[in-house]
């Protein structure tokens, strides 16, 4: 059983690691020099594993276009936050949960775990060829093979037979650590439907007012409730000079992308002080001797943030303490387009369920499974996205290997 698995990010990795240890003949490819380079840009802020909360909340978290409805409940009880945490105490690396929920590795080092995990490709007999870039692929009948070709550093393409095939090139985030979406063209050559990749989990453009930037570029907005259609997310945000960044407004970015293709620009709504009714808010206010003095009467009773108070001034002048409170509670910001692509931390879009089997087949190819961010599916960060390519990986190669064992 010869499998090829092309990609060494984390759901290639893994899908090696699958077919490895099920006794197959495994072959890693990789365009870049070395493998799991977006692990380790990722893990420059510490290396969020995985989330510990219940398998049925987790699920609710990815989102796709046709996606089916059970398939992630399906996906996670192949390998869910427990398995994903005893598989890196397997390594050698413990984790701890954080007080958000978050996990992550005991020094918050993603190199370490890379390098044992890598070793352990290397002892279950995974060869590796870096610096090689697949271009193609054929099926040969009689015996039934799939060829592949790949772009090396020499003049001539370098061919590759394989049994089966586990797809796992990414999407087109951080494109300089290889993942760049090369791959549509030679999958849609194919007759492999492909949905456009767009920025998931990215920043978002709109104009500020000049002031607004004099007093709070770089300031974050904490503790406030974001919203956009009928979603609503507690979380923080950060103003830039470009817009907004920040954990609330990745986690509506479907809807948010939704509006923007629907309107043409996306409504934002934040309240800065949601522990607090409106009428509470003017109960703290209370009587002002000063009513021009009321914004900064309201910045110091309802301890508004610098970006909260100059995002409110730009507002100003307010008619009424009433509608202070109200603006401070729904303050509505018109987001314009979402940052490229290359700047998001993952990317939306990619192969359509509609052309996989359940165990991420493709219907049009027997014997190439796709894995990771390939596939038409998003997940906001905080462990979400890592444990989903994990996940994928983990079907896919084990289910290569059991339709290697039924052919």
């Amino acid at each position: 059983m010869n499998v090829a698995v092309i990609g060494g990010g984390p759901a290639g990795l893994r899908a090696a690691e699958i077919a490895a240890e099920g006794g197959a003949s495994v072959t890693l490819f990789d365009a870049k020099p070395s493998l799991g380079r977006k692990l380790l840009v990722a893990g420059c802020g510490g290396l969020n594993l995985t989330r510990a909360e219940s398998s049925e909340r987790f699920a609710t978290r990815y989102s796709g276009l046709e996606m089916p409805e059970d398939i992630w409940p399906s996906l996670l009880s192949d390998f869910d936050p427990s398995a994903l945490r005893a598989w890196a105490a397997g390594l050698g690396i413990e984790t701890f949960a954080a007080s958000s929920g978050r996990v992550y590795p005991m020094g918050l080092r993603a190199a370490r775990l890379l390098l044992r995990w890598v070793a352990r490709l290397r002892s279950l007999g995974v060869k590796i060829q870096t610096r090689h870039r697949w271009t193609g692929l054929t099926v040969n009948e009689n015996p039934r093979q799939l060829r592949l070709e790949f772009a090396t550093a020499d003049a001539n393409p370098v061919p590759f037979n394989a049994d089966a095939v586990i797809l796992a090139l990414g999407g087109g985030s951080w494109p300089r650590t290889g993942s760049d979406g090369g791959w549509i063209g030679t999958l849609e050559r194919l007759g492999v439907a492909v949905t456009p990749l767009e920025p998931a989990n990215s920043g978002w453009e709109l104009p500020w007012a000049a002031s607004v930037l004099a007093q709070a570029e770089g300031r974050p907005i904490k503790n406030i409730v974001a919203r956009a259609g009928d979603q609503e997310v507690a979380g923080e945000l950060l103003i830039t000079r470009y817009g907004l960044e920040g954990s609330a407004l990745y986690a509506l970015g479907p809807v948010l992308r939704a509006l923007k293709h629907e309107r043409g620009t996306a409504e934002l709504r934040i309240d800065f002080k949601p522990t607090f009714t409106a009428a509470e808010l003017l109960a703290k206010l209370g009587a002002l001797k000063n009513p021009s003095d009321m914004l900064a009467e309201a910045r110091v009773r309802w301890r508004l943030s610098d970006a909260a108070f100059a995002i409110l001034a730009s507002r100003a002048p307010f008619a009424t303490a009433a509608a202070l409170a109200a603006e401070t509670k729904n303050c509505s910001l018109f987001l314009t387009e979402p940052r490229p692509l290359a700047e998001a931390i993952s990317s939306a879009g990619g192969v359509r369920w509609s052309e996989l089997t359940r165990g991420l087949m493709l219907r049009r190819i027997p014997g190439v499974f796709v894995a990771g961010e390939m596939i038409d599916w998003e997940a906001p960060t905080g462990g979400y996205l890592l444990q989903g390519c994990l996940a994928t990986g983990t079907r896919a190669g084990n289910r290569a290997l059991e339709w290697l064992r039924s052919t």
